[in-house]
Parts: structure tokens; C-alpha cells; sequence
């Protein structure tokens, strides 16, 4: 299933979620500068650099010398960072589909704090499952994740185009958020329940990352439903293996 978008319309234009978006895109765009002038030992060494590394992080590694961050930095630089077209045109498009619903609940500088916040605990979650990994991690799902589970708890009900493979067919259906989110996290705690002990069954993907920011998103959209009382502001509905991603 690929959401494409969803009819809740916010109030208030995502100056934050564009912000990061074009953040992001920034970013990829000088890693393909870095790697067409530097070629893939180049690249290799920019997303070694300012990934996140859990043993660097831990202490446990130097990494590698090349004038990155510090250790602690990375868990910020990391969030920037993506491996190929195919992961940030992913990330960026569940960011853009539920990020401006989220930042219109929450309000653009907390909006903001959240999902940094969100990106920091997810990245956490990752090297607390795996501290001594020399593997970078990089991306902005786990932020991501944290935006996903704050719009399940805040906006269940809205509807989300998606479209959906069915053998060699597909079908463009809208789906409550609940479902599409609720999937999409089981999805996560099934592939890294599976990849325990086996670190190649993730295909590289920081699946705890995932997981550890969704839980959180969750936590937040539980505390802000809460504030707002259950008659509060609710969905306005309308008729790479080397790297491991996030």
C-alpha cells in the first residue's frame, strides 16, 4: 500500500514540514554533487562521516577521520542524510502526506521540537538495539515514524487515498489513517521481530529506528488528545544494504 495524499485540510500553511522537506532534498542533492565529483568512495565517506555510527557514538569507534561532527551531532546530521532516490522520495512523501496535519494540530515551533525530538529517540532506539554496529544509519524515517504516530492518535478516522497492489493489478482506494498507519507499523514490528539475530533480513533498514519514533509519536498524540479533551480539534474531513536507512 502507497498513500498518495489525504483529505484532511489544515488551517495553517506547513511552513515547518516544507522547511524540512526542502532540508532534506538540500541535502541529497550535495550527496549526489559529492559522489559524481568524489565517486562512491566519496559518498561512502560523507555518510560515514556524518551518519549515525552506534559504536562511534558509544565510544567504542573512531570512525572515520574525515572532518565529520561529533559523535553526538550525527544523531541530528543523520536525519538529513539518505542513501537513493527511491528512500528520500519515500520519506518525503509520508512527511508531506502527515507531517501538515501534525504541524497544524501542534503549532509550527512545537511542531518542530517534536520532530526532532522524534528523530532523536527513534535514533536511539536503533543504538540501543544494536550499540555495537559500525553501520551508518541515516535518514529521516525515524522522525518520520514519530509524525505517523501522532497522526493515528489524533486523526483515525481521515481518509487516506492509497493505492494499492492487488497481484499485477491496482486499485486507487481511500483507507482510514488507522488501518494504512496500523499496518504500516505492524509491518515494522514483524520485519524486526524477524531480523533478530539475523542482520540481513532488515535489507539495511533501521527498523527499530522506525518503531522507537512511532512509539513516541504515539505518546505525544495521547498527551495532546488528552489536553484537548475528547471534544477537541479532531480530522476535517472532505466528500541500500550498506547503510541502514531510515
Amino acid at each position: 500500500m502507497i498513500p498518495l495524499r489525504d483529505a484532511n485540510p489544515t488551517r495553517r500553511f506547513p511552513v515547518v514540514t516544507i522547511a524540512l522537506i526542502v532540508a532534506c532534498v538540500a541535502v541529497y542533492l550535495y550527496e549526489v554533487m559529492v559522489q559524481a565529483s568524489s565517486g562512491q568512495d566519496g559518498f561512502d565517506r560523507l555518510i560515514g562521516g556524518w551518519g549515525l555510527v552506534p559504536a562511534r557514538l558509544m565510544g567504542q569507534s573512531a570512525g572515520d577521520s574525515i572532518g565529520g561532527p561529533p559523535a553526538i551531532a550525527t544523531i541530528f546530521s543523520s536525519m538529513f542524510l539518505h542513501a537513493d532516490p527511491l528512500h528520500i522520495g519515500g520519506n518525503m512523501l509520508y512527511l508531506w502526506i502527515f507531517g501538515n496535519n501534525v504541524e497544524d494540530r501542534l503549532g509550527r515551533p512545537l511542531f518542530l521540537v517534536f520532530y526532532l525530538a522524534g528523530g532523536v529517540l527513534a535514533a536511539l532506539a536503533q543504538v540501543a538495539i544494536a550499540p555495537h554496529s559500525e553501520v551508518p544509519v541515516i535518514g529521516a524515517s525515524g522522525a518520520i515514524a514519530a509524525v505517523l504516530g501522532a497522526y493515528l492518535i489524533l486523526y483515525p478516522q481521515a481518509r487516506v487515498q492509497t493505492l494499492v497492489y492487488l497481484g499485477f493489478f491496482y486499485q486507487l482506494i481511500q483507507i482510514p489513517a488507522v488501518v494504512i498507519l496500523g499496518f504500516w507499523f505492524l509491518l515494522q514490528v514483524m520485519s524486526a521481530v524477524l531480523s533478530v539475530g539475523d542482520p540481513n533480513t532488515s535489507g539495511g533498514v533501521a527498523l527499530f529506528a522506525h518503531i522507537g519514533g512511532f512509539v513516541a509519536g504515539v505518546l505525544v498524540g495521547l498527551a495532546v488528545r488528552g489536553a484537548s479533551g475528547a471534544n477537541g480539534a479532531g480530522p476535517r474531513l472532505r466528500p541500500s544494504d550498506r547503510f541502514g536507512v531510515g
